[in-house]
């Protein structure tokens, strides 16, 4: 006896084979014309919070540190009677950019912090820095320490608040230099006039403006209470890096070099995200790009304003 199958009418159409492209309604992985711009905005976005990062919290602690360590070397030199009195340092070589000369302290407002040879954006990462072509504190004619505002530490941040009779101790390699302080001057006002000879002066110079956005220099006056003591002449000059709010172009070639390993680690991380997969590429590749993309935009604030 025949068994009667269902009709092709009541059964229904056999189902269509999924193509290789799947059902109709899945996404379709995006064009290279929508993929690259994405990648270059995502590191342009990373880059800009390495920017911000850098001049805030971390800033902070690469200053926090260079303090310490600065302080350390400084206290050592002062034990042994070779810190820094001139240009030149014990071996009679000119005291190397960066290198502790003195220890700042303001009472007042607070503030104790190392002082650094040069005022290059980059030196001024550390903490205030000591202008070259100036006598030390305490020596006879000007000296002029230039200090940040707002980034790494904003060890000058509070300098407004001074006023005229205030205490500023600086200590240098010829002992505690006291001075007291006679007047603040900002954009037009008239400058004091230059020291009589054999007498010293001290001058503070930082920013003025609002947050990151500094449109001039506040200077701080003040003149040495006590003896002054014998120095060499200050002689010499200054890059146009040291001068107050300049950007250091020394910073352009670390940038291309990073820019660079940048190029290379996204390279990288696109073969191994073919072969890997997804997870096990971020896992390995975020540490790196991150380690990169925070020295590359660290580099990048060297070209702002010094005083910032």
């Amino acid at each position: 006896m025949a068994v009667l199958s269902p009709s092709r009418e009541a059964a229904g159409p056999p189902p269509e084979p999924a193509g290789p492209e799947g059902p109709p309604d899945a996404r379709r992985p995006a064009g290279p014309w929508l993929v690259v711009p994405g990648a270059a905005l995502t590191l342009l976005a990373a880059l800009l919070l390495g920017f911000v990062v850098n001049l805030t919290v971390l800033g902070h602690v690469e200053h926090a540190r260079d303090q310490q360590t600065g302080y350390d070397k400084l206290r050592a030199e002062l034990a042994l009677g070779t810190a820094p009195v001139g240009r030149l340092d014990a071996d009679g070589k000119p005291v190397a950019m960066g290198a502790p000369v003195a220890v700042l302290h303001i009472k007042a407002i607070g503030l104790k912090e190392v002082v650094f040879q040069g005022t290059t954006s980059g030196v001024l990462r550390s903490g205030p820095g000591h202008r070259r072509d100036t006598p030390l504190p305490g020596q006879p004619g000007t000296s002029i320490l230039m200090g940040r505002q707002w980034g790494y530490g904003s060890p000058f941040n509070h300098l407004d608040e001074l006023t005229a009779g205030d205490r500023i101790t600086v200590t240098t390699g010829q002992g505690r230099q006291e001075y007291k302080v006679t007047g603040l001057r900002r954009a037009g006002d008239p400058a004091p006039a230059p020291p009589a000879a054999g007498q010293s002066r001290l001058i503070l110079m930082t920013a003025t403006g609002g947050l990151y956005t500094p449109h001039g220099v506040l200077r701080v006056d003040a003149d040495l209470v006590g003896d002054v003591q014998p120095g060499p002449a200050a002689g010499g000059g200054i890059t146009a890096a040291e001068a107050p709010l300049a950007g250091d172009p020394a910073a352009w070639l670390p940038i291309m070099l990073w820019l660079q390993a940048l190029l290379l680690a996204v390279v990288a991380v696109t073969w191994i995200f073919r072969r890997w997969g997804r997870w096990q590429t971020w896992i390995c590749a975020v540490p790196v790009l991150t380690a990169v993309v925070v020295a590359l935009s660290g580099e990048a604030t060297r070209l702002l304003p010094n005083l910032l």
